[in-house]
């Protein structure tokens, strides 16, 4: 059993809360903090908290808890770590870990120096279809990674300081990016080092300093691309989509919008009062309801992982070492929005594989070709295009 403090009551720690007390059935949140007294209070009466207050520090010391959960504006995650590593608490926080890759690089040796368990909340890391999908690339079922895409985008987040850049240290970028750059690294690789980023990011829609659209291309060492489009501006509700290209297949997944269940409704007999999914713009017409958002999200499979690993004396699969590297990703990022050029990605600490080149694309046909394509055309002919070795000329060869 983990008995919990939950840091911070609004959006994300509720979801947080039902995940919690309903995945293993013995996990309990035990004591809240909260910077408002109401809300302490609110999240107690509806959790069953056994304690709340609005001393940070009283919440994480509390002899009942054995676990500090981190579900605060990114601006004090690294205070609630040092006090976890002061009352040597396990501590889980939610993404991003920091607000620049320094910050969570300091993160990142406090828990260490301090000898506590450490994990990142990177729930879209544990989505049943990425997981599903992600055994899949493991096992080598799509071949080696050319290509790893991920979108994440709606029409902007709950709270006011995700829209206040000093608190939130960014916009959308920052707070979806971090999740989208995550999700590749799974796919390519996480032992295989980020080098370069090239970003487009703009304020196009908010009334806001950071910025809410952006775009980038993230070089890693083999070779492989991995690719982020979030937005803050999009209308729709939130979009959540993976795509992963590979020598032998693809896949294709869709975590949200559109996940076969729709339905249509006037909204006349319930009043339009009732709710649809996460940042769904409307509760009447066409609806994409989702069937369990907290288990479609990743949260039951992300604390499960979390709890086990805690027990067992081992690393859970994201680390404060993950949230580090996603964090220079996005330094980098920002940087290149600024510059318009590549810019690299600084990581005074890493701990994968180093010197990788890019992979060899040529496949062998016979002693005097490579093989570029087959295909059955339209009108039967099983055709080759080849490459001579000799030449470099490209020919048309069909086989009878």
């Amino acid at each position: 059993m983990q008995r919990i403090a939950m840091l911070g009551g609004g959006f994300i720690g509720r979801f947080y809360a039902e995940s919690i007390h309903g995945q293993r059935s013995r996990d309990k949140v035990v004591a809240i903090y909260a910077r408002r007294e109401e809300t302490a209070q609110k999240f107690a009466n509806d959790y069953g908290c056994e304690f709340s207050s609005t001393d940070m520090e009283e919440v994480i010391a509390h002899p009942d808890v054995d676990m500090v959960c981190i579900a605060l504006p990114n601006n004090i995650h690294e205070i609630a770590v040092n006090l976890c590593a002061k009352h040597k608490k396990s501590v889980v926080c939610t993404k991003p870990l920091g607000r620049t890759a320094e910050e969570a690089l300091r993160m990142m040796k406090t828990v260490e120096d301090a000898g506590i368990f450490a994990g990142y909340l990177e729930d879209l890391c544990y989505t049943p279809k990425f997981l599903k999908s992600l055994e899949s690339v493991k096992s080598g079922a799509i071949g080696r990674i050319l290509w790893a895409k991920s979108r994440e985008t709606h029409p902007g987040p709950h709270s006011d300081w995700f829209w206040d850049k000093e608190q939130a240290g960014g916009g959308c970028m920052l707070d979806l990016g971090c999740h989208c750059v995550e999700i590749s690294r799974n796919f390519i690789g996480k032992d295989v080092k980020p080098i370069e980023v090239m970003c487009w990011a703009a304020t196009q829609v908010k009334p806001i300093d950071a910025e809410d659209h952006a775009i980038a291309l993230v070089k890693y060492e083999n070779g492989a691309i991995g690719q982020f489009e979030v937005s803050w501006t999009f209308r729709g509700g939130m979009d959540l989509r993976d795509e992963v290209m590979g020598t032998e297949g693809t896949i294709w997944i869709n975590n949200f919008l559109r996940t076969g269940f729709e339905m249509f409704t006037t909204g006349q007999n319930s009043g339009g009062t009732e709710y649809v999914a996460e940042k769904a713009e409307s509760n009447t017409g066409w609806l994409f309801p989702v069937g369990d958002e907290v288990n479609d999200l990743g949260y039951n499979h992300m604390f499960t992982d979390m709890f086990k690993s805690q027990e067992e004396g081992r690393d859970p699969a994201e680390t404060f070492y993950d949230g580090y590297v996603v964090n220079a990703v996005l330094d980098a990022a920002y940087k290149s929005a600024e510059t318009k050029q590549w810019e690299k990605v600084i990581l005074p600490i890493w701990r994968g594989q180093e010197g990788l080149k890019p992979e060899s694309t040529l496949v062998e046909y016979d002693a005097d070709h490579y093989l570029i394509k087959q295909e059955m055309t339209h009108d039967g002919r099983n055709k080759l295009i080849l490459k001579e070795k000799a030449s470099g000329k490209i020919i048309e060869r069909d086989i009878v």
